[in-house]
């Protein structure tokens, strides 16, 4: 079985992938893991979940139109001249 590894390096830092590795059971992933990635102290807590556990998201549907979040996604310039036609500001 394949085993996918995260760790973190701090406390309260994001958990990075870290590799993977592949073992028979829990217990040894566990182990391996271990021996792998906290030996020298250069991880502070590490996630281990079955390869077939992780599960792929990429669907990214705008379903409220947020797209305002998003720098390249709001027209200042389309909003503004949008707002003055309903207005009947529109200069010139």
């Amino acid at each position: 079985m394949i085993w996918e590894v995260f760790r973190q390096e701090r406390e309260g830092a994001a958990f990075a992938h870290a590799g993977s590795l592949e073992a028979a059971d829990e217990a040894f992933a566990r182990a391996y893991a271990h021996e792998l990635y906290g030996r020298r102290n250069e991880s502070r807590a590490l996630w281990l979940v079955p390869r077939g556990e992780v599960c792929t998201v990429d669907e990214f549907v705008d379903e409220f139109e947020r797209n305002y979040r998003r720098v390249d996604g709001y027209s200042l310039k389309t909003r503004l001249r949008e707002a003055r036609e309903r207005a009947g500001t529109q200069p010139e």
